[in-house]
């Protein structure tokens, strides 16, 4: 069976849901959904040629237009690295 190659119209996905990054920010999770998790990343760190990020809030976010912006950030957490913050924010994003 031959494996299925990935095209530039599907972009990267972890665990079934879509991750675009702009910047410092990754938002994780279909646009289409009621939520998404969007995560920023700080504390830029060397790891031989490349730069890691330390710190990563992570923020589950309501796609409800008719919420005022600032009821429409669910739930709000920090991690030490970007696993334990995409874990996390998939968590969030199942549950919501």
């Amino acid at each position: 069976m031959p494996a299925k190659k990935k095209t530039a119209e599907q972009g990267l996905t972890y665990k079934g849901k879509p991750m675009v990054r702009s910047g410092n920010t990754i938002y994780y999770g279909d646009m289409a959904d009621d939520h998404i998790a969007i995560l920023q990343l700080s504390d830029m760190q060397s790891f031989e040629d490349m730069k890691l990020p330390g710190k990563v809030s992570i923020q589950l976010f309501s796609q409800d237009e008719s919420l005022p912006m600032n009821e429409r950030f669910k739930k709000r957490a920090d991690k030490n690295n970007l696993y334990e913050a995409i874990e996390i924010a998939s968590i969030w994003l199942e549950r919501a």
